[in-house]
């Protein structure tokens, strides 16, 4: 896929503390997003809004240093910075206790914005940016003028209804969604049991042709043009599960701006989501020689 710009992807939205039973890390889903295609030598750029507080200045320090785009972060002088209380659950699947009102609900369009977006490769959204009234406004705005509109829902108790769900996958190119969200959105128009045909049921209702579904340790499947591809996962030993998802969306976009094979793609994407599981946080320190050590690793033992 030809580069276009500086900045081959754009993401929208939350941009936080993640504070863990360990302590706190950065985090937001667009955040790990960037943060991982950064660490894929891709260019992406977050638009974002953090408070006048030690906490947001905290994250401006750690993703400069570390070489990500902290051009579009706003600065809110009456709302915090966000924070994110999270407990494992069952499974190894996080709960999440998201703080409301936040810097990040407060986002304001800028006339930057257009040209931002319109030439990006792809431009990345969730849901919980659509939770309040200033930050939705912004968004559909950027979905007027992104190429390709990529949908990472993250659906998150009570921070969304069916209605503003609904409205976003119509306006979505690519959508990205874990195994409970798939049954919790199809369970409101269908009561397909197959995993397959409730893809097929979302692809046809809202007109999306690319549906990638996460199954943490079961793998994952795409359905691209009406074609399935699955992967069955990587084994790995689970620290926590916070960010695996947002990784494993940043491998899947690396590879396809490298104009990688369907199967290629999602094996890459399919590693990296594993191997941010065995690390604490969304955002870890690592190499890409380290997925590739995974990778390798598990397929001499297959």
């Amino acid at each position: 896929m030809e580069k276009l710009t500086n900045h081959e992807v754009v993401c929208f939205g939350e941009i936080l503390w993640d504070i863990l039973p360990g302590g706190a890390v950065p985090g937001g889903a667009p955040m790990n997003v960037a943060y991982h295609l950064h660490k894929q030598q891709k260019s992406p750029a977050l638009i974002t809004r953090i408070g006048l507080d030690e906490r947001g200045k905290e994250l401006v320090n750690i993703y400069s240093q570390q070489g990500v785009c902290t051009e579009f972060f706003q600065v809110d002088y009456e709302h915090a910075t966000g924070k994110v209380y999270a407990e494992l659950g069952d499974n190894n699947e996080m709960e999440y206790d998201i703080v409301k009102p936040s810097a990040w609900d407060f986002i304001v369009w800028e006339n930057s914005f257009t040209e931002l977006v319109s030439q990006a490769n792809f431009f990345v959204f969730g849901s919980l940016a659509a939770r309040s009234k200033q930050s939705k406004e912004t968004l559909f705005r950027l979905l007027e003028a992104a190429q390709t509109k990529v949908l990472d829902i993250n659906l998150r108790t009570p921070h969304f209804n069916r209605r503003i769900v609904e409205e976003l996958l119509t306006k979505t190119d690519l959508l990205k969604i874990n195994i409970s969200e798939l049954e919790l959105i199809t369970g409101w128009f269908s009561n397909y049991p197959n995993i397959e045909d409730r893809v097929r049921s979302v692809a046809d209702r809202f007109n999306i042709s690319n549906i990638v579904v996460t199954m943490g340790g079961n793998g994952a499947l795409w359905y691209l043009n009406g074609n399935v591809y699955k992967h069955n996962g990587y084994k790995v030993e689970v620290v926590d599960t916070v960010g695996s998802g947002d990784a494993f969306l940043a491998g899947l976009l690396s590879k396809l701006l490298e104009n990688a094979k369907p199967t290629e793609a999602l094996d890459f994407a399919s590693a990296i989501g594993a191997f941010i599981a065995t690390q604490r946080g969304a955002c870890p320190s690592y190499n890409l020689t380290d997925i590739e050590f995974l990778i390798k690793q598990q397929k001499q033992t297959a």
